[in-house]
């Protein structure tokens, strides 16, 4: 009879985070396929659970992934786990998962902590509806890409930024997205939790009035709506330009809020 694949969250950072339920199933299944052996290993060795591990990551899922399978087609239960929360959510997985299903395999979920739920139920921003949009992209052409593509979603938007690239990002967010809330969530359920809520120009500002950035990170942008000014056009252009925003960034937001073509705003500040 085939083994059981199950997918177990495990703390974001607070290890109390762990639910009664994973551990047991950590106890009880016969191997262990994780991220990074060493970090699962502090975990299992915290709650006293002697299990054996195989690294299983992004370097070495395609390999790996059909050497579980066989596994659990042999009898064997696998416990699926990443660094830190709920696996296959922007962490290795979904090549393991689908294989298992393939091969008839049951696939079991083990539900608990969430980086993308907590900070959205913290954050103060539209629960209703949300689009968890993984990690922006690390260079800012294609950064800038992805922001725009997003901007007619009518929902509350969530990513996954490095904190090394947080302070760029915003400043992607701010042309982007005007003056749409934003919140970044940093360091959820560890000692040094934290909320930045406003603009994204004003959560930059707080972010780098401080220590250099660290730690985990999610950027929540709240939903949009259409802003009414009576702002002459050329001056709410050069209004973003002493911000720091180029000249033409400036002139796609002002038409994107106003909901004129980017033309008509350049024949008017020119």
């Amino acid at each position: 009879m085939p083994g059981t694949l199950y997918l177990v969250a495990t703390p974001i950072g607070n290890l109390e985070d762990i639910t009664l339920r994973a551990l047991r199933v950590l106890r009880e299944s016969d191997l262990v396929a994780c991220e990074d052996t060493r970090q699962t290993g502090k975990l299992l060795a915290h709650f006293g659970i002697d299990k054996p591990m195989v690294s299983y990551h992004e370097h070495n899922e395609a390999a790996r992934t059909q050497d579980l399978v066989s596994k659990l087609d042999g009898g064997i239960d696998v416990a699926l786990v990443s660094d830190a929360g709920t696996p296959l959510v922007s962490d290795p997985g979904y090549r393991l998962v689908t294989a298992a299903l393939a091969a008839g395999i049951s696939v079991v979920p083990i539900p608990g902590a969430s980086g993308v739920l907590s900070a959205l139920s913290g954050a103060g921003l539209p629960t209703d509806a949300f689009r968890f949009c993984g990690f922006l992209p690390p260079k800012q052409g294609q950064r800038k890409k992805a922001l725009e593509a997003l901007r007619g979603e009518d929902c509350t938007l969530v990513f996954y930024e490095a904190p090394h690239r947080i302070l760029d990002a915003l400043v992607d967010v701010a042309v982007a997205y005007g003056e749409r809330p934003v919140v970044v969530a940093r360091e959820l359920t560890k000692l040094h939790e934290e909320f930045l809520r406003g603009t994204a120009d004003q959560v930059r500002t707080k972010l780098a009035a401080g220590p250099s950035v660290k730690g985990e990170i999610v950027l929540l942008i709240g939903k949009g709506a259409p802003l009414a000014s009576d702002t002459p056009i050329e001056e709410a252009v050069r209004e973003l330009e002493q911000k720091g925003v180029a000249r033409m960034d400036a002139i796609k937001q002002v038409a994107r809020e106003r909901g004129l073509s980017k033309r008509e705003v350049y024949k008017q500040v020119t």
